[in-house]
C-alpha cells in the first residue's frame, strides 16, 4: 500500500539514457512519484510553473542555458522552490554559484541510488543536503582570490591557443598588460604555469570547455 503523500519529483536531464535511469529508480519506490520530466532551462520553468513539484533534479548542463540558470528562473518566481542540483559538474566554483542562487543540494551523478534517494527524502523535509565531497570540493578552495572578469577573458584567449601577442590584439591592451594578467592568474589560481591555470580553471569551473 503506498504511503499516503509521496513525494512529487520533477526531473530536468536532456541525457535520455540518465533521463530514463532515474524515471526507472523513482518509480521503483512507494513514497515518490515522478510528475514530469523537462530537458531545458525554459521547459523547466514552464513545467515547474504547471505542476508545482515538491522536489526538482535539475542537471547543471543543460543545452543553452544552465541548470543554475535554470534554477535562478524558478526562485525568481517561485522562492519556495525545492530545486536539487544532480550533475557530473564537481568544480568548486560551479557548486557555489547553485548554492548561493538557491540549490538546497548538490549531488553528483555518481553517487550510489541509496544516497540519492537519501537526499531527495531529506530535501523533501525541508532540510538541505550537501555530501561531504562536495563540501570537500568547496572547502579546498576557500579564501582564494577571484578572479577579474578581464582575467577571465584572458584566461579564456589562453584556453581556445591564443599567445599574448595575439591576446593582447584582440582585447586592445599591450603585450606587457597580458602578462601582467597571465602572471596574477597563476599567483591566484595557483598554478605552475599558464597551460596549468586552464586546467585548474576548467576542473574548478571557472571555464567551460
Amino acid at each position: 500500500m503506498a504511503p499516503e503523500k509521496q513525494i512529487r519529483i520533477m526531473t530536468v536531464e536532456d541525457h535520455p539514457v540518465f533521463r530514463g535511469g532515474l524515471e526507472i529508480l523513482l518509480s521503483s519506490q512507494a513514497d515518490m512519484l515522478l510528475v514530469g520530466q523537462a530537458t531545458n532551462a525554459d521547459e523547466a520553468l514552464q513545467e515547474y510553473r504547471r505542476l508545482r513539484p515538491d522536489v526538482v533534479l535539475m542537471d547543471q548542463r543543460l543545452p543553452g542555458a544552465s541548470g543554475t540558470e535554470a534554477l535562478m528562473a524558478i526562485k525568481s518566481q517561485f522562492s519556495d522552490a525545492s530545486v536539487m542540483m544532480l550533475t557530473t559538474s564537481r568544480g568548486d566554483v560551479e557548486i557555489q554559484r547553485a548554492l548561493r542562487a538557491g540549490a538546497v543540494a548538490y549531488v553528483l551523478k555518481s553517487t550510489p541510488k541509496d544516497e540519492l534517494l537519501k537526499s531527495i527524502r531529506t530535501v523533501a523535509k525541508g532540510r538541505n543536503y550537501i555530501p561531504s565531497d562536495v563540501a570537500g570540493a568547496v572547502a579546498e578552495n576557500l579564501g582564494q582570490e577571484e578572479l577579474t572578469p578581464r582575467e577571465l577573458e584572458v584566461l579564456e584567449l589562453v584556453r581556445d591557443g591564443n599567445e599574448n601577442k595575439e591576446i593582447a590584439d584582440r582585447l586592445t591592451i599591450s603585450e606587457t598588460t597580458v602578462n601582467f594578467h597571465i602572471r596574477n592568474i597563476v599567483d591566484k589560481l595557483q598554478a605552475k604555469d599558464r597551460t596549468h591555470a586552464v586546467t585548474l580553471a576548467l576542473r574548478r569551473g571557472l571555464l567551460e570547455m
